[in-house]
């Protein structure tokens, strides 16, 4: 028998045994599916959680939610990869959520859904079984290199000629150091390095610096840092687990960006990466800014999935939006010249 929880305390999913197992380190081998994720969303990040569980015997599909009135929003923010189902078994469990989610709520909107892994399309199927109009669309794009068992130096080799050059002219006037572990005076220059670099505010610097700090307990932790004549220029973060590692942060001296320290900071980091932790892919997270083309390979897409009840008059303007635009659509394509 199918059993549906839904958990708005994220104590009460430390203490179900079955389910923090499942959303354990042993488990779950991204950062973002587990529950130590959703513990800092929620703690720094000010997100309401709502886990909704579908077991049965030792199988379990678990939804981290955002609870919200009527319409649910995945459990992630500007931090999170990728979102998707946390399932084992068949995809039986999903639709039970699905089903049962129908009857409590009127939308539920998944953004940054991947589909390499089906992800995307389980959902899809599972959301329109249980009566839902599902809505899918590319939100995001994901940056990724398939080490395919190259070493640096033969990665190296098949960069854009201007990043290796300018690798090979920057590189002798900057010091570079991989850390392996958590350092507080490596976390205070890249935060000083952040505060005076191109990128916006610092979301949540608490979420971040606890992530960081239980990543180097957990040794997965690869914190970069390049000095200038001693000074700290370029910062960057970095995870590594389940062969993969993670670029989850960056960041330059906008005063120093005449030395290139990203890009040669970067090096040094995929130089490590490749051949000292042997990874076999390495993932530069969400966005398509332009210069992670320099060091990524391949591209794929994010989808947004936006679930709607029907019969819920609170979405019949949106329905309506969609009609009227479908038409205007086909009434162009099948107009003739003239």
């Amino acid at each position: 028998m199918t059993r549906i929880d839904y958990h708005r305390d994220l104590k009460q999913v430390q203490s179900d045994g079955q389910l923090a197992a499942w959303l354990s380190e042993s488990n779950q081998r991204a950062p973002f599916d587990r529950l130590a994720w959703f513990e800092g969303l929620a703690e720094h990040c000010g997100l309401a959680p709502l886990i909704a569980v579908a077991r049965e015997g030792d199988d379990m599909a678990v939804l981290p939610l955002q609870d919200g009135r009527g319409h649910l929003h995945a459990l992630s923010n500007w931090y999170t990869f990728r979102y998707r189902p946390l399932a084992s078994g068949s995809d039986v469990l999903l639709r039970a959520l699905a089903e049962d989610l129908a009857g409590k709520v009127r939308r539920v909107t998944l953004s940054g859904v991947p589909n390499e892994d089906r992800s995307a399309t389980r959902l899809e199927t599972a959301f329109r079984a249980a009566g839902w109009l599902v809505r899918r669309s590319t939100c995001d794009t994901n940056h990724i290199l398939p080490v395919s068992g190259r070493s640096y130096a033969e990665y190296l080799a098949s960069r854009p000629g201007k990043l290796r050059t300018t690798l090979k002219r920057k590189a002798g006037k900057l010091d570079t150091r991989v850390l392996d572990r958590f350092d507080e005076d490596v976390w205070r220059a890249y935060e000083s390095i952040y505060s005076e670099s191109w990128k916006p505010e610092e979301g949540s610097p608490a979420f971040l610096r606890d992530f960081a700090k239980a990543e180097g307990s957990a040794g997965r932790l690869r914190l970069g840092i390049a000095l200038a004549e001693g000074e700290p220029v370029a910062a960057q973060m970095w995870t590594v687990e389940g062969s993969t590692a993670w670029i989850h942060k960056l960041a330059h001296r906008e005063a120093a960006k005449p030395l290139s320290p990203g890009s040669v900071l970067s090096a040094a980091l995929f130089r490590h990466v490749i051949d000292v932790d042997k990874v076999g892919l390495v993932d530069f997270g969400a966005g398509d800014d332009s210069y992670k083309r320099d060091w990524m390979e391949i591209v794929r897409p994010r989808y947004r999935l936006d679930m709607l009840r029907p019969w819920s008059p609170r979405n019949w303007p949106l329905l309506a939006h969609d009609a009227l635009r479908k038409g205007a659509q086909y009434l162009a394509a099948t107009a003739k010249p003239g």
